[in-house]
């Protein structure tokens, strides 16, 4: 397991999520100018999110995303491994003679990396003053002056 940006950005848009629960719905239009991620961006991570069964989708007027279930049931390496599912080992690529020496560390490593983050929920997260306050400062800054 290896964190990507778009794993960053997975987790950072199902954070919003989880702390708009229960049963709020946003859009990812919303989502992306709070966010500053792009839409189609969006559109891709909650593809693979909505495959991962990790969110529900909602058509029509106040419709939008919300988590398939309680934050409290999702863990930030369902996340990571639903939009970056070949996430690899974290090994590198170009040097086959290295990458088989390091390889067991590697491996290793990505294994110790995931079971820490499957040991975090995105109730976890939510739950965090600092990730809540970081939040609220990207909803802010995207209202514009006067916002």
């Amino acid at each position: 397991m290896r964190l990507t940006s778009k794993a960053r950005y997975a987790v950072t848009a199902m954070t919003v999520l989880a702390l708009r629960e229960p049963g709020g719905r946003t859009s990812l239009a919303e989502l992306g100018a709070e966010q500053g991620i792009s839409l189609s961006y969006l559109e891709q991570l909650f593809a693979a999110l909505r495959r991962a069964r990790l969110v529900t989708g909602v058509r029509g007027p106040g419709g939008g995303y919300r988590l398939a279930r309680p934050a409290s049931g999702i863990s930030v390496a369902a996340v990571v491994s639903a939009v970056d599912p070949a996430g690899g080992d974290g090994a590198a690529d170009d040097d086959a003679a290295a990458q088989c020496l390091t390889h067991d560390l590697w491996s290793e490593l990505s294994g110790q990396l995931y079971t820490l983050l499957d040991g975090i929920t995105l109730e976890t997260l939510a739950a965090d003053p600092a990730i809540i306050a970081a939040l609220e400062e990207d909803v802010r800054e995207s209202a514009g002056p006067g916002g």
